[in-house]
């Protein structure tokens, strides 16, 4: 009892990841992957779970031991690498909230069935609302929120998969061939699956600020132990997770022939459908506040997130500018965060297809240059070498670097040839 007592004094940074990432990648690819690819898209699953495993881990091993986000990390290893991270910050911000807002308006008009509302109306209004929570209650309230939010998720989907695997899968169509994966279309898929899954790697330095404002919070910092605990139950969350949206796809899916939409709506509709189809009318409304609850909680937490990382990049990169406060210009982080991401989504038209494609590409293709920054700031002096990363881990940190660039340079030879 006295260790849980203490896990759960400490939960935070670890239950903001899982609801983070619990969002399009898992929602929306893993389903999709399920469904038109079957049970062995649990491989690159697995493998893209535990090949980035080590790029997280490190925001919560440096922040622990130094006190400083990884931000400040990437300062002290020179002002190129920070110039570098404000750039990769810059082009996934505004496709990766976009995306999150239009795949959650879709869900919303689909759940109240108000099919007159156009998508970019309810983003503005999901804008306005979240905004205002994130500004009024800050991290306390992100917390203790989610804290219910993820639980009652869990609890719901582990029961939704149990249904969908006691109804048994779905009969195929006659004479039915599964896509083939080593393809062109398939290895894109693969890149834009792996690329976010379990989400993108840049957003380490969110865990980092996360565990910052949790110290700050509670006016205590755990041992490094303690605190990888946390976040290694929130990391197994998200990874079960996908499998399990992973495995709804398959059962309800594949073998029909279902093309699933890049429209938001559409694919909102689908995505509900194929649960109550497979499950029972009855199930509706508890899967589709389910699915949007999803979609919202990780909305709350990349608008939170990029807002604090915005605001850690410029006072790093304006230090001359004594004045900037970070605290004090949240409120206007997360405003404007919400104006240009609104723009983004009416250019775009709210077609999800486009903006989940980008945002996974650009995570993908700077996924090792990210993931070897972290490892530099966690192998440089500023930490005591018995706090350095084990020689496994290290090994698995190399590993996904080489995986990851493999992946980055074939993308890049299909889009060029």
């Amino acid at each position: 009892m006295p260790k849980l007592k203490i896990f759960l004094k400490n939960l935070g940074p670890g239950l903001l990841f899982a609801s983070m990432a619990i969002g399009t990648s898992h929602l929306v690819l893993s389903t999709k992957a399920g469904a038109q690819y079957g049970w062995v898209m649990v491989i690159p699953i697995i493998l893209a779970n535990l090949l980035k495993y080590p790029f997280f881990e490190f925001g919560i091993r440096y922040t622990n031991v130094t006190g400083r986000s990884l931000i400040e990390g990437y300062r002290r290893r020179g002002k190129g690498w920070l110039w570098l991270y404000a750039f990769i910050t810059l082009m996934t911000t505004f496709t990766i909230l976009a995306a999150l807002y239009v795949v959650t308006a879709g869900l919303f008009i689909n759940l109240f069935d108000l099919p007159d509302l156009s998508v970019a109306t309810v983003a503005l209004g999901l804008f306005l609302f979240i905004s205002a929570i994130l500004i009024i209650g800050r991290y306390k309230f992100l917390e203790d929120s989610l804290k219910v939010v993820v639980s009652i998720l869990f609890i719901a989907l582990l029961i939704t998969t149990v249904l969908v695997i006691f109804k048994g899968q779905v009969s195929p169509v006659p004479n039915f061939e599964r896509e083939p994966i080593f393809n062109d279309v398939g290895i894109l898929f693969l890149i834009g699956l792996i690329g976010w899954m379990p989400t993108a790697v840049e957003a380490s330095s969110w865990i980092s600020l996360w565990s910052l404002a949790k110290y700050k919070l509670s006016g205590n910092k755990p041992s490094l132990k303690e605190a990888l605990q946390e976040f290694n139950s929130g990391y197994l969350m998200t990874a079960l997770l996908a499998i399990f949206f992973l495995i709804i796809g398959w059962m309800t899916l594949y073998g029909t022939n279902t093309e699933l939409s890049g429209n938001a709506v559409t694919f909102a509709d689908q995505v509900v459908q194929l649960f109550t189809t497979h499950i029972g009318n009855w199930a509706y409304i508890f899967i589709a506040v389910s699915a949007f609850a999803t979609m919202f909680s990780t909305c709350m937490t990349a608008h939170d997130a990029i807002s604090r990382v915005s605001l850690d990049i410029i006072g790093y990169l304006t230090p001359e500018n004594k004045d900037f406060s970070r605290r004090r210009h949240y409120a206007a982080g997360v405003i404007v965060l919400a104006l240009v991401n609104f723009v983004v989504v009416t250019v775009f038209s709210a077609n999800m297809g486009i903006l989940v494609s980008l945002a996974t590409f650009i995570s993908f293709v700077l996924a090792p240059v990210v993931g070897y920054m972290n490892l530099k700031n966690v192998m440089s002096h500023d930490l005591p070498r018995e706090f350095w990363p084990k020689k496994w881990l290290q090994g698995l940190t190399f590993a996904g670097i080489i995986f990851l660039t493999l992946f980055a340079l074939y993308y890049c030879w299909i889009e060029l040839s």
